[in-house]
């Protein structure tokens, strides 16, 4: 299993659509009317690896599984959702289960979808849904914090509840958090704030190759580390394009690659993720990790008793693996290690654990 992200933003700006495009099925209502999306819908899609196919062709597996990503499409939220507008804090509540939080921005013009705001203004709407996202996990905070709650906490679960509230309360900026605590400890939390965030501009077709004065405002303010330009719309379309003609399409609109991609390659960096391979007769497949993870961990992704019962990994490098054509080539030419408990994975390794049982 690989992450979950949760598409967030103002009603109409296009979330139902890239939700459709980036799952590639039409589970999403796009209508050009505010809340058509009722219930979050759900879509997982296989992040395809090269490196996956090509153990799959030199073990000549019988299945070949690839890692994923879920995509949770969640309704508009509007000013006031912390407090019941709109659809309510149902939907905030939704954000609360995913690993990364996406903001879809609206960065076009365009008569013809209705949108909640009279101007495009890209900084204010982000700020309208990280503000509805604060008053709701202060909310939550003060109920935690209440003296008959406050005694189920762990101290270092009081000390973020607290660095977070007073963060919110003073408009201070939430990095002495990171600094502070592991990434486990802060998603334990439960809180929407502290959540990783990725922002999808959502641009018309002439701008999605060098994005718009709206971007480029964005831009200047957020970075671009953790920011995407995209056009759902062309996603769409890029959807109903065999391979040959998706490529001239992506050619002559100057794109090298499409935004399910881009998303990705964003999301393994924002929450520091690697993936390591099994590769056999009977599956290849590819196994998603956070960075610095030690063999017994990675192991526990496949089941709790390998991690339990581990003894040491059969390790071998991608490109020793591909060189050496599979494993009995790669252990004979002594290019297959016996790693132990400490041994700290690496992106692009193919393991096969020993254990007891």
């Amino acid at each position: 299993m690989g992450f979950k992200c949760g598409i967030v933003g103002l009603p109409n700006v296009g979330k139902s659509t890239l939700f459709n495009a980036l799952t590639n099925s039409s589970k999403a209502q796009a209508a050009n009317f505010p809340f058509c999306t009722i219930e979050p819908n759900v879509g997982i899609v296989p992040v395809i690896d090269e490196r996956l196919d090509r153990l799959f062709e030199i073990s000549r597996s019988k299945k070949k599984i690839y890692t994923t990503i879920s995509f949770v499409d969640i309704a508009g939220l509007v000013k006031g959702a912390s407090k019941g507008e709109g659809l309510g804090n149902k939907f905030l509540s939704h954000i609360r289960e995913v690993d990364a939080i996406v903001h879809m921005i609206r960065c076009f013009d365009s008569p013809d979808i209705q949108y909640v705001n009279s101007t495009i203004d890209p900084i204010r709407d982000l700020e309208i849904i990280e503000t509805e996202m604060k008053l709701a996990d202060l909310e939550s905070i003060q109920k935690r914090l209440d003296k008959k709650n406050k005694k189920n906490l762990t101290n270092n679960q009081l000390k973020i509840l607290e660095m977070t509230l007073n963060c919110i309360n003073n408009d201070n900026n939430l990095n002495k958090i990171f600094e502070t605590f592991d990434k486990k400890e802060i998603n334990s939390s439960g809180l929407l704030c502290v959540k990783p965030k990725l922002y999808i501009c959502n641009v018309d077709e002439k701008s999605v190759s060098k994005g718009n004065k709206y971007t480029e405002k964005f831009i200047s303010k957020f970075g671009e580390k953790n920011t995407l330009i995209i056009s759902a719309e062309i996603e769409n379309q890029l959807n109903q394009l065999n391979g040959t003609e998706r490529q001239n399409y992506m050619d002559m609109i100057n794109i090298k690659e499409d935004g399910l991609k881009k998303l990705i390659r964003k999301g393994y960096n924002l929450l520091s993720l690697d993936t390591f391979f099994t590769s056999g007769a009977e599956e290849s497949r590819a196994w998603t990790i956070t960075k610095n993870c030690t063999a017994p961990k990675a192991a526990g992704k496949i089941h709790s008793d390998f991690e339990k019962g581990f003894i040491r990994a059969e390790t071998i490098s991608f490109k020793d693996f591909v060189e050496s054509k599979g494993w009995l080539n790669s252990k004979n030419n002594g290019k297959m290690r016996l790693e132990g408990k400490d041994y700290i994975v690496k992106d692009g390794d193919i393991l096969n654990f020993r254990f007891n049982t």
